[in-house]
């Protein structure tokens, strides 16, 4: 076992932080002791026009499903079966949706490359490790920092702006179970519009929909186009994250054509890996792991963040 002045020329060898970087090491276990106890939400306009996009569409199909197609139904047990079946997918696409958005990727703590949290890792002689001269902090295997962010993401995919978040290490199960469920509910939307148009043409519009004829076939075509744009968009992102989980390799290192330098955990593996533990319905249910606690507000420089 090398000493520790050994580690720390090897360390020194390739310095980790600059004189410019004026780094706290007492601040940084402050503010990892908090990190558990705050809500993860990144302030980016473009992301956030695009969550509140989501659930607006996903309201509005709800809407068009429940008061144009189905409430005004004369087949009572059609109604009620198809209106449980949707909005029970809509509810879990949306709070699937809100487990990837205020989940924490996996963020690396800003600021830790400083030599005492060198020695504690008790690196090998000639060992080379990386630095992030963004955030300042080391970077772990496969991990990559994100710009949106600002922070360097463990297992990092991609930064998805649907979900004003990084799908990493952590909330990827949520993200592909939202792509599932917003699928699945396009499907149901792009069915029951169908068979709305094919009752309509064959009875009278006056009697099929609580709407005037034009205003009802205007609001099924726009349904049937936010159908066909989410699952499209959906079924090819779900069927992409399926495949990077069962080959054990992110969007990125992807398309960088990166050389795997771990042990990859491939097919049910990985599956496992991300859902945890072995196949069961707990893998498609986003409540997993969830616990409600009073939410407050705590003042910090640059604004308020919301905490729990």
């Amino acid at each position: 076992m090398p000493s520790s002045g050994h580690r720390l020329r090897d360390v020194e060898h390739h310095p980790l932080l600059t004189e410019n970087d004026h780094y706290d090491s007492s601040s940084s276990s402050s503010s990892e002791a908090d990190a558990a106890d705050r809500v993860w939400f990144i302030h980016d306009g473009c992301g956030m026009i695009c969550a509140v996009m989501t659930w607006l569409l996903v309201v509005y199909a709800d809407f068009v499903v429940t008061f144009v197609m189905l409430l005004p139904s004369k087949d009572f047990w059609y109604s009620v079966v198809n209106g449980v079946i949707f909005n029970c997918l809509a509810v879990l696409a949306l709070s699937s949706h809100l487990r990837t958005m205020l989940t924490d990727p996996g963020a690396v703590p800003r600021g830790n490359a400083t030599k005492e949290y060198m020695e504690s890792l008790q690196l090998k002689p000639g060992e080379v490790i990386y630095k992030c001269p963004k955030c300042c902090c080391i970077k772990p295997e496969r991990a990559h920092h994100c710009s949106i962010c600002k922070r360097c993401i463990r297992k990092m995919d991609h930064h998805c702006p649907w979900v004003n978040n990084c799908v990493g290490e952590k909330n990827q199960r949520f993200f592909v179970l939202f792509t599932m469920y917003i699928a699945l509910s396009s499907v149901h939307a792009l069915i029951l519009c169908g068979l709305q148009f094919i009752s309509c043409v064959r009875g009278q519009w006056t009697e099929c929909s609580d709407f005037s004829p034009p205003i009802t076939v205007i609001l099924l075509i726009f349904l049937c186009l936010e159908g066909l744009l989410f699952f499209t968009f959906t079924a090819v992102m779900f069927g992409t994250q399926i495949h990077s989980i069962c080959n054990d390799e992110t969007e990125i290192e992807r398309l960088k054509s990166e050389e795997p330098t771990w042990e990859r955990r491939l097919r049910w593996e990985g599956m496992k890996s991300v859902f945890g533990g072995p196949p069961s319905l707990l893998w498609i249910n986003p409540f997993v792991g969830f616990r409600f606690r009073r939410l407050q507000m705590r003042p910090r420089k640059g604004g308020p963040e919301f905490s729990v």
